[in-house]
């Protein structure tokens, strides 16, 4: 067993033991920030698999979280009032049906997306990405039926078969089972001959496609799973504060998660959740002090970059990844 093995279980045992610990002490807020990390990790896993594995640098993921954002809040606004959608379907308060229908929506999305944007590389698919990410934000705000500019409102959270998600230890259980799965799925993909093949990719595209493997079928499988998993996060998030604003589409968001990637160690298995974990920890410590807080952060991402290229897990495990 690797130290970075190690750590990555010592980091999921650790998550898991915060809220626990929280409920005991009396301190009901600690479960609803460890929450948010698990959800922002999830975020974070799946845009690791295009940015750690593939190498697309994408400006573009906020359009995925707010998708799977919206999913949730438009489903269950019409379960709600009982106003039909279509062909009858009047929305769903159950969280396995709008993970699947986020899931779809952000896999059709990515496909679109990533089949102009990767024809294309370098800086000019990070703004590509980052012009439709734009333009779904634009799309939203621009949506009277559902908020517009205000945003959409959940009057209660979705919810899961057998499980009470009202109660912030239950649903902060829920979004670490699916953070687990998401890991799950990151390290088979990782283990795989797909995995090998984006990571070949990533690092001589000419070189692959000299050998007879076709690079674009194989980064836009990656993207399209990337884009996935991360709107399952965004409908887990708008769960969380049974609220959807357009401010999930911007591309803040998309920033914010290459941040957590990069803090974390990028590639890294359980880099997202490290990354999570210190944005979360540097937002609520330090946005108590000062509303300038990011400035602190900012400095912290950049010693990050001139001194520990592998990000937390990499300093901890004491190796750095290349390329």
């Amino acid at each position: 067993m690797t130290r970075e093995t190690i750590i990555n279980i010592l980091l999921a045992a650790l998550l898991m033991a915060v809220p626990f610990i929280a409920q005991a002490v009396g301190q009901p807020f600690t479960i609803t920030l460890a929450t948010r990390i698990a959800i922002l990790a999830l975020a974070a896993v799946g845009l690791n698999i295009a940015l750690g594995l593939g190498g697309l640098v994408s400006f573009g993921h906020a359009a995925f979280f707010g998708v799977g954002g919206y999913v949730a809040g438009i489903l269950s606004s019409h379960a709600f009032s009982g106003d039909p959608m279509f062909f009858g379907f009047s929305g769903s308060k159950q969280m396995l049906v709008v993970w699947l229908v986020a899931i779809v929506a952000a896999g059709l999305l990515g496909l679109a997306i990533g089949a102009i944007s990767l024809r294309t590389s370098g800086v000019y698919f990070i703004m590509i990405t980052l012009a439709f990410a734009q333009m779904v934000y634009y799309f939203a705000i621009s949506w009277p039926a559902y908020g517009g500019e205000d945003g959409l409102s959940i009057v209660v959270r979705n919810q899961f078969p057998g499980v009470n998600s009202m109660r912030p230890m239950n649903f902060f259980l829920i979004c670490y089972g699916v953070l687990i799965v998401g890991i799950a799925i990151s390290a088979l993909i990782r283990a795989s001959r797909f995995g090998a093949a984006l990571q070949a990719v990533r690092q001589n595209d000419v070189r692959v496609a000299s050998i007879g493997i076709s690079p674009m079928p194989i980064r836009l499988t990656a993207f399209v799973i990337s884009a996935m998993i991360t709107a399952v996060a965004g409908a887990l998030y708008a769960d969380l504060n049974r609220f959807v604003s357009p401010s999930m589409l911007s591309w803040h968001m998309s920033g914010e998660l290459i941040v957590l990637i990069i803090l974390g160690g990028t590639g890294r298995l359980m880099g997202p959740v490290a990354g999570a974990a210190l944005y979360v920890i540097f937002e609520y410590l330090l946005g108590g002090i000062t509303e300038r807080w990011q400035f602190f952060l900012g400095l912290i991402l950049l010693a990050t970059v001139l001194f520990a290229r592998g990000g937390l897990v990499g300093l901890l495990a004491g190796k750095v990844r290349h390329g």
